[in-house]
Order: C-alpha cells, then structure tokens, then sequence
C-alpha cells in the first residue's frame, strides 16, 4: 500500500514527508494505522549521528489502530487501539526471562534496519526505505510484530499514548524497577522532559520524601512541581549541588540523569550521599 512518511535519505538531513510503499503484515506482524507519535531524542540522534542505516523512516513512540493482522496472531484484532514499543526477540534468555529491554537482539532489531527475519517492509521503487525501532511510526502506518503492540483501553485518547512507548517507560521503569527507592527516601531527577517526568510520577507512587527536580526551563520546574516534586531548581541560576545538599541532610539517596550533558551528570554524583 501506498503511504506518506517523514524519510531521512542521509545523515543529517531534514525529514522529507515522501510517498513510500509498505508491504502487508507477514505472520506474527499487524498493520497499524499511526494516530500519534511522540518526537524523542533519540529519533533526532537517528537523524544526525547514523546510528541506523539510511534512507530511514525515524519513530519509535507511535500509538494508533489495528487495520490488519497477519497469519498466527493471536493477541491482536482489527480495531484494537495500541501504542508501539521497542523490538526484541522474544527467544533469547533475557526475552525469556522477562528482561526484553536487554534482549540479545536488541540493537540489531532497533537499530539495524530490517525486521526480525531481515528484510524492509518500506520502499521506494527498488530501494529499502530502514525501520526504526521495527515500527517507524513516522508514518501513516506501520508494520510491526505483535511482540512490540501493546493493546490499550479504547477509552484512553490515543494522542496521549505515544511516548508510554519509550519516555515514559524509560523514566518510570528507572525508579520502579531498577532503583526500586525505599519508602521515605530521597531522590534527586535531573532534566524534566518526559523521561525525567515520568520518573518523578514514579517517585511519588513509590513514596519518596523529598524529589528534587533540576532542569533550566521554568516552565517545565513548575510541571515537575505539579507532579509530584517536592523541590525545584533552575540549573542556571542556583548551584545544584550546595542547594540539594543543604536540603537532603547531606545528598540524596538515589539520582537520574535525563539529560546526558556532562556537567549535569556530575552534578548528579556530586549531589549524592555516601552510598548513594
């Protein structure tokens, strides 16, 4: 079928809303008829740094509708509302064991450019348009595994859904499942997109005392507020350090790092307590 993505032909270059063609679910896979997709960074770095091979269709956060499912799906149903996630095998030990997020496979299948069983589900003419993350939910729609759909409540809007995908996982799943902070403790998250955010959320369903949100947007400190922080910092006009610090009785138990910015990351161990 014929439809319109954002293609990027090299690195670097601009998102080109294009007519590509996209092959029909084969077994084990669903049509998907995008609603949204959520923009994250790691879409951007798709674009600049060639992670992936080029020409590619970037998005990875995509929520929409079920359209089409192929042979041996059993999960899914046309008509089902879904949000879009990472790919993985589904056979190695981690996949097995309930470990996707490190799937042996993982980079291959998400950044490698191909689905599970090698090939492009894009073109244009003779040549493969990549995937991203074996969805490519810059697009009218994708194809994907039923491994990587999740289905979701038709009352929930589906505008809302796309970065459960990614963003908000990648923060909430930091603090639930990695840090797993105990009750009352401290916990300091350093940049408030929609990863950092999502983990203040976390933060407060866990019952962490004191979460100290830094980021250099106003605006974003007084959401992050909103959501469950208790303290807010602008990293430009406070020292971060000395201010949570003072505020935590010597550092906070736990920290994450959102932004990837070295000062920032120091900032991030510095501000901690012994053992923190």
């Amino acid at each position: 079928m014929k439809i319109q993505a954002a293609v990027t032909h090299a690195q670097g270059e601009a998102f080109s809303i294009e007519e590509v063609t996209l092959a029909g679910p084969k077994a084990n896979e669903v049509l998907v008829k995008i609603v949204a997709a959520g923009v994250c960074h790691t879409d951007a770095v798709g674009r600049d740094l060639g992670v992936s091979p080029y020409p590619i269709v970037l998005g990875h956060e995509g929520s929409g509708v079920v359209e089409k499912v192929g042979e041996n799906v059993t999960s899914l149903q046309a008509g089902d509302h879904v949000v879009m996630s990472f790919a993985h095998c589904g056979q190695c030990e981690n996949c097995l064991t309930g470990h996707p997020t490190v799937c042996s496979a993982f980079n291959d299948l998400n950044f490698g450019g191909r689905m599970d069983d090698g090939t492009c589900r894009l073109h244009q003419g003779d040549t493969d348009i990549h995937t991203f993350f074996g969805q490519s939910s810059f697009g009218t729609h994708i194809v994907a595994h039923e491994r990587n759909v999740v289905k979701v409540d038709k009352e929930v809007d589906l505008e809302l859904l796309g970065p459960l995908g990614c963003g908000i996982q990648t923060g909430a799943g930091t603090v639930l499942n990695r840090l797993k902070p105990e009750f009352g403790t401290s916990i300091a998250i350093y940049g408030c997109g929609a990863v950092g955010l999502s983990a203040i959320m976390a933060a407060k369903i866990a019952g962490c005392q004191q979460i100290f949100a830094v980021d250099v947007h106003d605006s974003r400190l007084e959401l992050a507020l909103e959501l469950g922080a208790t303290h807010a910092f602008n990293g430009k006009q406070v020292d971060v350090v000395k201010e949570i610090q003072a505020a935590s009785s010597g550092g906070t138990h736990y920290a994450v790092e959102s932004t990837g910015v070295p000062p920032v990351v120091r900032q991030s161990l510095n501000a901690l307590r012994p053992l923190g």
